[in-house]
């Protein structure tokens, strides 16, 4: 009987990240070590024959590519992508083209616009743009209103401290360049209101 210490255990097990690298790792180490077997083939017909067989065993793992358009091409495609372009098969669709897969993504570009009050925020300012093109009348002036509740919640939220409805009405005018200014008297929803929304509703143990 052989004796095997426990350093020699330790060689002898079988770590992922000992293993190589799965190029789809949706489709598993079963299938890759296929993919790697058919293309260690030397027989042609063998291997073409082989990777039919495979292509219908992908398609019953990933059913979901069944909702793809031309899903058998799709799948085609990740055959030679497992096999690092390597395998040589006669394939029904193009063999997929290998620069397309390993050129690197394109950078997007991520807009920054520049924002004056940051516990404000980009829609803030994107409201009072849309309000500084409405027409004069109750329905700019209760948008308004709406637009300065809101600026006073976010106050609220961000600072955690008193604010009062003449900051508000000073920022948006500030915010519009002067071009929105609520009506005389207008009052804005209480600091409680506010805070309230922040709290959890109760609930007691019925008995």
């Amino acid at each position: 009987m052989v004796n095997i210490n426990t350093t020699d255990k330790i060689l002898l097990m079988d770590y992922n990240t000992q293993r190589k690298k799965l190029r789809l790792p949706e489709y598993g180490r079963h299938i890759q070590q296929m993919v790697d077997y058919i293309a260690s083939i030397d027989d042609r017909d063998e291997r073409n024959q082989l990777a039919k067989s495979l292509i219908a065993i992908m398609g019953n793992l990933n059913p979901q590519l069944r909702s793809v358009n031309d899903f058998r091409h799709k799948l085609w495609d990740h055959l030679f992508i497992m096999s690092d372009f390597k395998l040589d098969i006669d394939s029904p669709y193009p063999k997929p083209d290998i620069e397309k897969y390993t050129e690197k993504p394109r950078k997007v570009p991520y807009p920054s616009y520049p924002v004056k009050f940051k516990h404000y925020g980009r829609i803030i300012e994107q409201m009072i743009e849309k309000a500084i093109d409405m027409d004069e009348g109750p329905e700019k002036e209760a948008f308004k209103q709406l637009i300065a509740n809101q600026m006073k919640k976010a106050n609220i939220t961000w600072n955690k401290e008193s604010v009062t409805d003449e900051d508000i009405f000073r920022d948006m005018e500030n915010l519009s360049n002067g071009r929105l200014i609520m009506a005389p008297g207008s009052k804005l929803i209480d600091k409680r209101d506010v805070k309230s929304t922040g709290k959890r509703p109760k609930y007691h143990r019925k008995r």
